[in-house]
């Protein structure tokens, strides 16, 4: 009797053991981490650069000082083929990254939508580590768009339907891939190209003009005293084209953060472009509502879904 209970209990724990080993392991298929670069361009080496992550109830709020960027992918439940995915950019200023509220979350509302969700984090401007950074974290997004593209098959991604997202300063930075996609920032033995097939973009950080821009993510990037050629070429309502991709923005009147001029101008280059744009300008929310919080902002996602849908981007 004394056995049988004990093969009883051993059986048990074997059991119980395979099960939350088979649990890890759709959790890991869920949610895949991986390093962005195999070598990451024009990188100096800073010994006492080292990144700071706020951590609240065992999960990251938000980090700053990010020398090694990563992906995380976070894959639907039901995986099917050819299905969309959005790359995220958190916002910050170019000094942070608001990775959970604009970054994890989001990309389990994807989730929930049939769609992947990729949080990129991304390199924030700094001389300390990089060579030039103006443009280290259009390195980042670039390369990010690239890697998800290249390897599509292997998340059953459709190559044709690669968005990314921006908020606030990580709009900034996801309008200057929609705009900038095809500069040559780094050398690269991707074939496939950098340009993301849609772009949303939420109370985004658009220009670098003194008169409406936020002027902590201009001096993040640009410096204390850019030139006018510096501010030109990253205000990314005046490099727009007919080649920009199709985009939703979103704002708030009274968002005093980031003036919803930026979206306003950066809609009208599309529009005068000739490419499909939808822009929502809410009459309450303040900056910095993540996926929606109070008053008229908290319904954008559901704006969202609907253009998604009438994009062919998910049923």
């Amino acid at each position: 009797m004394k056995k049988s209970k004990k093969q009883f209990l051993k059986k048990s724990i074997t059991i119980l053991a395979l099960f939350a080993s088979a649990t890890f392991q759709v959790q890991a298929q869920n949610n895949v981490i991986i390093p962005l670069w195999n070598k990451i361009p024009d990188e100096i080496k800073a010994a006492d650069y080292k990144e700071n992550e706020s951590i609240k109830d065992g999960k990251v709020q938000s980090t700053s000082l990010v020398s090694v960027p990563t992906l995380s992918i976070f894959l639907p439940k039901k995986s099917k083929t050819n299905q969309a995915a959005v790359i995220i950019f958190p916002g910050g200023g170019y000094q942070h990254l608001a990775i959970d509220k604009e970054g994890t979350k989001v990309a389990e509302w994807f989730n929930s939508l049939g769609i992947v969700g990729i949080v990129v984090k991304y390199r924030l401007p700094n001389d300390k580590i990089m060579k030039n950074k103006n443009i280290g974290p259009l390195q980042d997004a670039q390369e990010a768009v690239r890697y998800v593209r290249q390897n599509a098959a292997k998340y059953n991604i459709d190559t044709n339907k690669i968005g990314i997202l921006g908020f606030s300063a990580g709009g900034h930075l996801a309008s200057t891939l929609a705009t900038h996609y095809d500069e040559k920032t780094y050398e690269t033995t991707f074939k496939v190209s950098a340009r993301p097939d849609f772009s949303l973009l939420i109370y985004p950080v658009i220009s670098m003009q003194n008169d409406i821009t936020h002027k902590g993510s201009q001096t993040s990037l640009l410096g204390n005293n850019p030139s006018q050629e510096l501010l030109d070429t990253f205000s990314n309502e005046k490099r727009v084209t007919a080649q920009t991709p199709p985009t939703f923005l979103v704002h708030a009147t009274d968002d005093t953060t980031v003036l919803p001029e930026n979206s306003i101008n950066f809609y009208l280059a599309l529009k005068n472009n000739g490419v499909p744009a939808e822009l929502h300008i809410y009459e309450k929310g303040g900056h910095g509502f993540g996926l929606g919080i109070k008053d008229t902002s908290k319904f954008w996602t559901r704006d969202c879904e609907e253009w998604l849908r009438s994009q062919g981007l998910t049923k």
